[in-house]
């Protein structure tokens, strides 16, 4: 086998392992549990010149290469247990069917049946432009492929980014936050977290793609939860999202893509540690195996259906469809749906008119002064304005018509909102 190869067959047979020499002192995450491959062990072997190939086939004797379609894995997120979740993205993001802006921030909750509450906020604390529950409790990047930029990952508020899409779920009544997520996109931040991506830089980059073959085999054979396959502690497998991606070791995950440890067909649960020698072969038979690798999901990253088709047409949308949609007299919607004062209501402003629905009345179109009325002014106090106390919702008059365009519509837009880098890097070298 050729050092660097990264096409490797199915069933491919690993080849002989080199004797390693000393070990050098470098430091790991943990000394780890001494079972499977001694990443310690590695980095000595991929000094002395063997491949990543051999050194697997040492530590994992009669295991042999497979390579895995496309597919994405669940990951728990330990930190996040019985908490909300808040995300933000710099290019935007997708959550219940709709599009978000940069500088607005979904909040979501897991509801028992499965689903989700979402709030949309100006900012991780700002004032709420729009609610409602969902069926799909996911929230999206703005382009689901993996390798994607730092503008589109997303970003939990005072908290770390994630690649892939984050949703939440509900364990014997406990909130519980997933990050699913394509696996080379995953692996990028567990290489560089299990191990140290200097290691390129001290002629181990062997052993980086070693890493990298053993940590996608320990994660696709994994299944420890209902709702996600692994989690991003030492338990599983050290996950920080993006916050130690590395280019070293992003080459050495790119040289590997694909690639697992195999037995008898089905993927290895490939364990490893930071055993302080070099290790020993392990019996591959006390290890568990996940699926066979064209068990896997083909094809799909993380994707919003752009349709929360499961979540039943609010009576605005009801009334909008009602009437003609776009086609209609009011014209295309210049934003989402918002909340009337003291939660009496919602509306919709549309180019030539407004739709309000309120619990006495339901949905009915309205015009600008109306809508006026009811949500004044901030910036004017009661007394500077017209002179006329403001309605209610009972006593505002409803037009049965639309009527013309305003003069000047309020921009449901806002652009105040967080931070749009994702986490920064640390160009320190660790372990230097």
């Amino acid at each position: 086998m050729v050092a660097g190869g990264a096409a490797l067959l199915a069933g491919t047979a690993l080849a002989g392992w080199d004797t390693p020499g000393d070990t050098p002192n470098i430091e790991l995450v943990e000394s780890g549990h001494g079972r499977g491959m001694s990443q310690l062990g590695a980095f000595d072997s991929a000094r002395q010149g063997s491949v990543a190939e051999r050194i697997l086939a040492h530590y994992y004797p009669g295991a042999t290469l497979g390579t895995v379609p496309t597919t994405t894995v669940a990951v728990r997120l330990m930190d996040r247990d019985d908490a909300g979740l808040d995300v933000y993205a710099a290019a935007g993001l997708r959550v219940a069917g709709r599009e978000l802006e940069s500088g607005q921030v979904a909040h979501m909750t897991a509801l028992p049946d499965g689903g989700a509450n979402v709030a949309v906020t100006v900012g991780c604390d700002g004032e709420v432009l729009w609610q409602t529950a969902t069926k799909d409790p996911w929230i999206y990047p703005m382009d689901p492929r993996p390798g994607r930029p730092a503008a589109e990952h997303l970003t939990l508020c005072g908290g770390p980014s994630y690649r892939g899409a984050l949703g939440v779920a509900s364990e014997d009544g406990a909130a519980r936050t997933v990050n699913r997520v394509d696996i080379e996109d995953y692996l990028l931040g567990v290489v560089p977290a299990e191990v140290q991506a200097n290691w390129a830089d001290k002629g181990a980059n062997e052993a980086l793609r070693a890493q990298a073959i053993a940590a996608r085999s320990y994660a696709l054979a994994e299944q420890r939860y209902p709702y996600a396959q692994t989690c991003d502690t030492a338990d599983c497998q050290v996950y920080p999202g993006t916050a130690k991606e590395d280019q070293r070791a992003s080459t050495a995950i790119a040289t590997t893509a694909g690639t697992v440890l195999l037995r008898d067909g089905r993927i290895l649960r490939a364990e490893y540690s930071a055993a302080p020698d070099a290790g020993a072969p392990t019996d591959i038979t006390t290890f568990e195996v996940g699926p066979e690798p064209a068990e896997l999901a083909v094809g799909k990253p993380p994707t919003d259906p752009r349709v929360d088709a499961a979540v039943p047409a609010s009576a605005i949308e009801n009334e909008y469809a009602r009437i003609g949609g776009e086609s209609s007299a009011i014209g295309a919607p210049l934003g989402p749906e918002m909340r009337l004062p003291q939660n009496g209501g919602t509306y919709r402003l549309f180019t030539n008119g407004v739709i309000i629905a309120t619990p006495t009345l339901g949905a009915q179109i309205v015009d600008f002064t109306t809508l006026m009325r009811l949500v004044p002014d901030p910036a004017v106090p009661p007394s500077e304005s017209t002179g006329d106390t403001p309605q209610t919702d009972a006593e505002a008059p409803m037009s049965d018509e639309p009527v013309a365009q305003p003069e000047q519509a309020p921009d449901p837009a806002v652009t105040d909102g967080p931070a749009r880098d994702s986490v920064p890097q640390d160009d320190s070298v660790p372990g230097e």
